[in-house]
């Protein structure tokens, strides 16, 4: 059991967790900022989490949700006040409805992550801040105490699970719901790095093409919220051509943005795609969430090898993007 200490201070109105783990720091702060891992810890055994959103940058936001044995969904959100690469995140810590939008019917929270080396590795001390005598009591009633250390207890494994998210693994897929999959890759560049290239179309002609034997003849990037974007593409010597085209509809640069997506040509319905970029110490994680509008359009599109195709260009972006910068 990694937590040392629980400490509930009813004066002060905060409780304060302190766990520690004989591992580098780097590699605990990347379990809290990978939501990969990250959702592997946080929700008791009985009630694993699935992160929907994960922004780990000031003025980012997180969405969660937990399930229970019978079914039944809790959800959660933070909002990110700070952060400190490697040393501490601040954040709003509230309930969510469905749709992520906060619960105002329950606490919110303040919660202050600080995470330190020790001679056997690492630790983090997290101090919750409560609103009033009343919220505390309410949120320990509500079995808070207990959650997080069930919770906690899972991390000695994840910590030490190396292999998992070991830089150059390939791009993989999680189905999250029977709408949302998420595309996930660690990228061997900076954070500002992949975001540009993501973002300049000269640099994208160069790797967004999927399997080899294609072009990119239309690049068209969608620079402020509202505005459209349309990319197309070509087989070399002029055959098959198609694209698609969507709207920004939300961005945070450098790490996050949502954009909706519609093959030209057709009046189907469009997904919606989240990316957000989160820096690693080997790296800077992709990830994208996707939603579908039903189940069979989202299993119609990945058995197309959507992830082998994704993962042939995030290669062309490491080898002949990035490598030259």
């Amino acid at each position: 059991m990694p937590i040392t200490s629980v400490t509930k201070d009813p004066k002060a109105l905060t409780m304060t967790v302190v766990a520690e783990f004989p591992a580098p720091l780097h590699r605990l702060w990347d379990a809290y900022a990978d939501p990969r891992q990250l959702e592997r810890f946080w929700g008791p055994p009985e009630w694993p989490a699935i992160f929907y959103r994960h922004d780990m940058a000031p003025g980012g936001r997180s969405h969660y949700v937990m399930t229970g044995p019978g079914g039944e969904s809790a959800g959660g959100y933070w909002e990110f006040l700070s952060v400190d690469p490697q040393r501490s995140f601040e954040v709003l810590d509230g309930f969510a409805q469905a749709d992520g939008s906060p619960n105002h019917d329950l606490p919110t929270t303040r919660m202050a992550c600080q995470f330190e080396e020790t001679d056997q590795g690492s630790r983090v001390v997290i101090t919750s801040y409560f609103n009033s005598v009343e919220e505390l009591e309410q949120l320990l009633g509500m079995g808070m105490e207990e959650g997080m250390t069930a919770a906690m207890g899972q991390m000695d494994a994840v910590i030490a699970d190396l292999r998992s998210f070991a830089a150059g693994q390939a791009t993989t897929t999680q189905i999250l719901s029977d709408t949302r999959v998420r595309v996930s890759r660690l990228i061997r560049g900076s954070l500002e790095q992949v975001w540009r290239a993501h973002h300049e179309p000269d640099l994208l002609k160069r790797w967004l093409l999927g399997p080899d034997g294609w072009t990119m003849p239309v690049c068209e990037v969608a620079r402020n919220v509202g505005d459209r974007y349309r990319y197309e593409w070509e087989q070399d010597g002029g055959g098959e051509r198609f694209g698609f085209t969507g709207e920004l509809l939300e961005s945070l640069p450098p790490q996050h943005e949502v954009t909706s997506e519609q093959m030209i040509g057709t009046d189907g319905p469009s997904t919606t795609n989240e990316l957000t970029l989160t820096p690693l110490t080997d790296g800077t994680l992709l990830s994208v969430v996707i939603t579908y509008p039903s189940a069979d359009v989202r299993d119609m599109i990945l058995a197309t090898g959507m992830t082998d195709g994704m993962e042939t260009s995030y290669a062309r972006l490491e080898r002949e993007v990035l490598a030259a910068v």
